[in-house]
C-alpha cells in the first residue's frame, strides 16, 4: 500500500487541480467577457448557424490583449479583445474571423475543450507521480525528466486536437458558402498577428502545430473534396 501512496496522491492532486482550473477559468471568463454584438460578424455567424441548423451562435469577447480564440470547458466560444481589435483595424477580414470561430466550435463539438482541462490536470498528476518515482531512482533530476515527458504528451494531444478542429472548421465554412481560403489566408498572417503576446492565457491553450503544416493539411483536404465533387 505504501508503494502506491505517491500514485494515489498524484491522482488526488490531479482531481483537485482539475476542479480548481475549471472554477478559475470560468470565473475569469465571466468577469472579463461580453457577448459579441458586431453586426458584420453577426451576419456571417448567422450563415454558419444556418449551416449547423441552429438558431444562433453565441460568441463572447474576452478582454485580454493576446490574439487568440478559445473554447471554454462549458462550451462557450471566445475571441480575445486583441483579436477583435485586429478585425476592427482591417487586418483580419470577417471571413477570417469566422474561420477562428468555426475552429473553436470544432473544439466544442469534438469534445476537446473539456478534455483539454482533464488532460491538463492529468498531466499534473502524471508529472507528480513520475517525479516522485524518478526522484528516488535519479535524485536531483527526476522531476525535470518527468516534466519533459509530460510536456511531450501534452504537445502530441494538442496537435491532434488542432488538426481535427481545423478539418471541422473547413467543413463548416464550406457548407456555409465561405470556403477554406479564409482559414489559409489567416494562417499566413498568424506569425505577424501573434508576434507580441501580452497578458496571460492558460498554458493549455497555447500549444499548436506549425502553421505551415496546418496550411498543407487544409490544402490536401480541399484538393480531396474537389476530386470527390
Amino acid at each position: 500500500m505504501l508503494k502506491l501512496t505517491p500514485i494515489l496522491l498524484a491522482i488526488m492532486y490531479g482531481l483537485v487541480s482539475y476542479q480548481f482550473s475549471v472554477w478559475r477559468t470560468k470565473g475569469e471568463l465571466d468577469q472579463k467577457s461580453t457577448e459579441l454584438a458586431d453586426a458584420r460578424l453577426r451576419a456571417i455567424l448567422d450563415r454558419m448557424a444556418r449551416a449547423l441548423d441552429v438558431e444562433r451562435i453565441k460568441v463572447f469577447i474576452y478582454e485580454i490583449d493576446p490574439v487568440n480564440g478559445l473554447a471554454a470547458p462549458d462550451g462557450r466560444i471566445f475571441i480575445t479583445r486583441g483579436f477583435y481589435r485586429k478585425f476592427a483595424n482591417g487586418e483580419v477580414s470577417a471571413e477570417e474571423m469566422a474561420s477562428v470561430i468555426a475552429h473553436e466550435l470544432g473544439h466544442v463539438a469534438l469534445g476537446h475543450a473539456r478534455r483539454r482541462m482533464i488532460d491538463f490536470s492529468g498531466q499534473n498528476a502524471l508529472r507528480t507521480a513520475l517525479g516522485m518515482m524518478l526522484s528516488r531512482l535519479i535524485p536531483g533530476v527526476g522531476m525535470i525528466i518527468a516534466g519533459a515527458l509530460s510536456t511531450l504528451l501534452s504537445a502530441k494531444l494538442s496537435r491532434s486536437d488542432e488538426y481535427e478542429a481545423d478539418a471541422y472548421a473547413a467543413a463548416l465554412l464550406t457548407k456555409a458558402g465561405i470556403g477554406i481560403r479564409p482559414q489559409i489566408s489567416l494562417f499566413h498572417k498568424l506569425d505577424r498577428l501573434t508576434e507580441s503576446r501580452a497578458g496571460v492565457v492558460p498554458a493549455w491553450l497555447m500549444s499548436h502545430p506549425k502553421t505551415g503544416e496546418r496550411i498543407a493539411e487544409l490544402e490536401k483536404l480541399e484538393a480531396r473534396w474537389i476530386e470527390q465533387s
